[in-house]
């Protein structure tokens, strides 16, 4: 028993030693490898590479006084290339002599990006080495090697790619600034040069900023919060994120402490200081166009340009800003001039856009004066992710339904009680109207009809559609088709998604950006391709449809007098637990032309029994839509929706339900339909889905299936044709079952109601503005399965996905 333990152990020995063995012939060859590629791209670069280097010397950029002292702020221009403001709006510059910046300050910085700074030549090659091995191990940009030279450098004069053209001229750079000042001089450059955040340029502003102190006073705590802003200001900006602040304050007081700029003691000290005790309270300033800046520097950062050069790289930024447009926004926000608010708490946000193009001209971020500070805050334009409510229809429903089963706007679809397990569908009203036609059902916003729609087309057929307007949804529910979102869009991205369907179903995802210049003189160019997100047939029938809304549907207070408008209101219930009789949680409305397009979100951050959208409430967003597009379009002639070759208009008697071809007949509607498409099937109610058991199949089920459903299709393609030969005129649609007429839609009451007859294809010139009907919010007690509870702003709302709501 014994001697076996023994040689059991003989044998886990001899593999263990084996294994070692194998690791370090394996470590032998890497390094050995990796001796012979430095091998090979040495003799490479002496033989052919050195052209190469002297071409991207030779061309680098000069080192001038006013480059390496002025900190360079990037610019930002507007759509017509004027100048509007500087990235930060309003930039605060104090500068320091390195003789009035103590060493504790100086040590801060130094041990966080450049420790051996003094005893570099401007490139620390051994940091450099370092850097490639990391890179190698970890992957390209697991960690950095300039200096805090090079950093002057480029953020002086170069551009930020990270290009062995620019790595070269960084180093040559690097070396001829280091002859020709002394250290002191060139660590006094950063210092003044470097952003910290809150409109900061340089160490002296930043410490009055962010404690109100001279930089002697700095505590070791306060000098490496410092230290530690310049990576990413606005991820580490105490005001808005102290946690992040103080983890990374905490890692620079780590590296002072490691060489020797602090004692233990000082740092354990330090480290039990809680940011939020060292700031002083944040002053109010006023932000020009501060959303609209918000939403370039986000963009920026998604396309790759760092923070330090957005800052201090002095670039030239120029956007799609209207600055008319942007100002009217923010004059209609601020102040009850052309809208009135119930509250200085009520909260908007308006995303403008170009319908053709897709660019953003304005954004309406937030309801102030100016006078609050807002700076990198919570932006209602593009950060609110509310319950989209009914303006999601055209997108998950209709537009689908045209797109994919070619349906006719005067489709009818039966409005009757629907149950989806547990869940009872409702309309706003609390009523059915029996069969209605598509442009009937979104005119006045029904929702089983919509609910039915979805169901027809899909959920995977509904969301490729969403996907394609920029709606980012994996999945889609039956709450969804009303809007029952867990997390809904923003005011831009359903901006983004509306512009589509008045551009000839084209999308352009929305931009602020058309091109950046670096001070090297290199340009950036920024486009935003052309996606072809439906058929144009679907994109002018949906179009025509919403139209009606805004002329006799649930939109006709965001009707402008003598513009052709399309465009989708929506409402979402209040939160679980509030009953609160015609109360809401969320209104939209997002509407366009043309040439504009526009979506406006208005509620509270938090709703609840003090803070609720009343029914007045609930029209804020159309008046906020009306105000900004009419503005935007005065002296500016714009094109009616043309209508493509592959959408044929037809008329229908309602009184009999038949097409006809008296266009003038005294109860005529006209509809649209998808060229070449079956009139048998035009007005013939959809059927209500029912789940189905799948079945195993046979042996050659599938196959024998298959060919007898083509053989069936082949015959009705061939017996419709002939039908269809027979008649000069078009069919005329199979009556009802009772051969009623299809009944009227509902009136309102209100002697003001404008009505559901026929209209002029344009409002008159200087009509009233009509009375809107009511329309209460109306929830289903219970959702089928969907994500989960509750959707709002950071800002802590809550709501439930059951909130979907109809008008």
């Amino acid at each position: 028993m014994g001697k076996s333990r023994i040689v059991s152990k003989e044998r886990k020995s001899a593999v263990a030693n084996r294994s070692e063995l194998r690791q370090q012939k394996k470590k032998s060859r890497w390094i050995r490898r990796t001796a012979l590629i430095t091998l090979i791209l040495f003799l490479s670069s002496v033989s052919f590479g050195g052209a190469m280097i002297y071409a991207y010397v030779n061309g680098t950029p000069r080192l001038t006084e006013e480059a390496l002292t002025d900190p360079q702020s990037s610019m930002i221009y507007d759509m017509n290339d004027e100048f509007i403001t500087y990235v930060t709006s309003n930039e605060r510059r104090e500068y320091a002599k390195i003789n009035d910046i103590p060493e504790l300050v100086q040590q801060a910085f130094i041990s966080t990006e450049d420790t051996r700074f003094r005893d570099h030549m401007g490139v620390d090659v051994k940091r450099i080495f370092g850097a490639a091995l990391a890179n190698v191990k970890d992957g390209f940009g697991a960690e950095g090697a300039s200096t805090i030279t090079q950093q002057v450098v480029k953020n002086s004069v170069l551009s930020p790619d990270k290009t062995l053209k620019r790595k070269v001229q960084e180093a040559y750079l690097a070396i001829q600034l280091e002859q020709k000042y002394s250290k002191d001089e060139i660590l006094e450059m950063y210092l003044n040069k470097i952003y910290f955040g809150s409109g900061a340029y340089g160490v002296a502003t930043a410490a009055k900023t962010y404690f109100n102190k001279p930089l002697q006073d700095l505590t070791p705590a306060e000098a490496a919060l410092l230290a530690g802003l310049p990576q990413r200001p606005s991820g580490y900006d105490p005001f808005l994120h102290p946690e992040a602040a103080e983890e990374r304050r905490n890692t620079v007081l780590e590296l002072m402490y490691k060489n020797g700029a602090i004692t233990k003691e000082q740092k354990e000290e330090a480290v039990k200081t809680p940011v939020k005790e060292l700031l002083v309270k944040e002053k109010a300033k006023q932000l020009k166009y501060e959303s609209f800046i918000q939403q370039v520097i986000k963009e920026l950062k998604e396309k790759g340009v760092s923070e330090r050069a957005i800052y201090e790289g002095g670039l030239k930024i120029y956007t799609t800003l209207d600055p008319k447009a942007q100002a009217h926004t923010e004059r209609v926000l601020s102040n009850d001039e052309f809208v009135k608010y119930p509250s200085k708490k009520f909260k908007a946000g308006v995303a403008l856009l170009d319908t053709k193009t897709g660019v953003i001209r304005a954004l309406g971020g937030n309801r102030t004066s100016g006078d609050e500070n807002i700076a990198n805050g919570f932006n209602y334009a593009t950060d609110t992710k509310r319950q989209p409510g009914s303006t999601i229809k055209p997108i998950l429903d209709y537009g689908p339904a045209i797109e994919k089963l070619k349906w006719s706007t005067y489709k009818q679809i039966k409005d009757e009680e629907l149950k989806i397990g547990d869940w009872e569908a409702g309309n706003w009203d609390d009523e059915f109207h029996g069969d209605v036609s598509m442009r009937e059902a979104l005119m006045h916003s029904y929702n089983i009809p919509a609910i039915k729609t979805f169901m027809e087309v899909g959920s995977e057929d509904a969301v490729k559609f969403a996907n394609k307007l920029g709606i980012s949804i994996k999945t889609a529910y039956p709450a969804y088709a009303i809007g029952g979102f867990k997390h809904g869009p923003s005011p831009l991205e359903l901006a983004g998604a509306y512009t589509a369907f008045g551009n000839k179903g084209i999308y352009h995802q929305p931009t602020t950006l058309r091109k950046v210049t670096f001070p090297d003189g290199y340009e950036k160019k920024f486009e935003s391709k052309p996606v072809a997100a439906m058929h144009d047939y679907t994109a002018y029938m949906v179009t025509d449809m919403l139209k009606d809304v805004v002329k006799r549907g649930t939109g006709t207070l965001a009707a402008i007098p003598g513009l052709e408008v399309a465009g989708k209101t929506g409402t979402t219930n209040m939160p679980d637990g509030l009953d609160i009789e015609k109360g809401s949680s969320d209104s939209w409305f997002a509407g366009y032309r043309t040439n504009y397009t526009a979506a406006v979100w208005t509620g509270y951050d938090k709703t609840n029994a003090e803070q609720y959208l009343t029914p007045e409430d609930q029209k804020i967003a159309k008046y906020i839509f009306k105000s900004i597009v009419s503005e935007v379009s005065k002296d500016k002639k714009t094109p009616a929706f043309e209508k493509p070759k592959s959408v044929e208009e037809i008329y229908i008697n309602q009184d009999t339900g038949y097409i006809t071809k008296n266009k003038n007949g005294s109860n005529t509607i006209r509809e649209l339909i998808v060229k070449g498409t079956s009139m048998r099937e035009l007005i013939a109610p959809i059927k209500e889905k029912k789940a189905t058991i799948t079945k195993k199949p046979k042996k050659n089920e599938y196959k024998d299936r298959k060919v007898k459903d083509e053989e069936e299709a082949k015959q009705k393609e061939e017996k419709r044709k002939k039908e269809d030969d027979k008649q000069t005129d078009p069919p005329p649609t199979k009556p009802k079952e009772d051969d009623d007429p299809d009944p009227p839609p509902p009136q309102d009451d209100k002697p003001d109601d404008p009505g559901t007859g026929p209209e002029p294809e344009d409002p008159p010139t200087e009509p009233e503005d009509p009375e809107e009907p009511e329309s209460e919010p109306d929830t289903p007690p219970t959702d089928p399965p969907a994500e989960g509870n509750g959707t709002g702003t950071e800002a802590n709302t809550t709501t439930t996905e059951t909130q979907a709501q109809t008008n």
